[in-house]
């Protein structure tokens, strides 16, 4: 590496650093938001919200179904 490539490059350093975190939290949030066992966890809490009486038939239908649509969007 040349000297004006790394004076030029060294400022934007961490930039870059941040540019690659941000796509890390990206791709993780990714991963857990269509991870089939976190829709099974939150599909199993909606039927305990709702067994329990704190979710109406139609809201955990609702509910029920936003989770799903992540997976298969229409």
């Amino acid at each position: 590496m040349d000297l004006v490539s790394l004076t030029i490059g060294l400022p934007l350093a961490p930039l870059r650093g941040l540019l690659a975190l941000a796509r890390l939290l990206e791709e993780e949030a990714e991963a857990q938001m269509y991870s089939p066992t976190e829709v099974r966890r939150e599909l199993e809490e909606i039927e305990s919200d709702q067994a329990e009486g704190r979710l109406s038939d139609e809201d955990a239908a609702e509910s029920k179904q936003a989770v799903l649509d992540r997976l298969h969007p229409r």
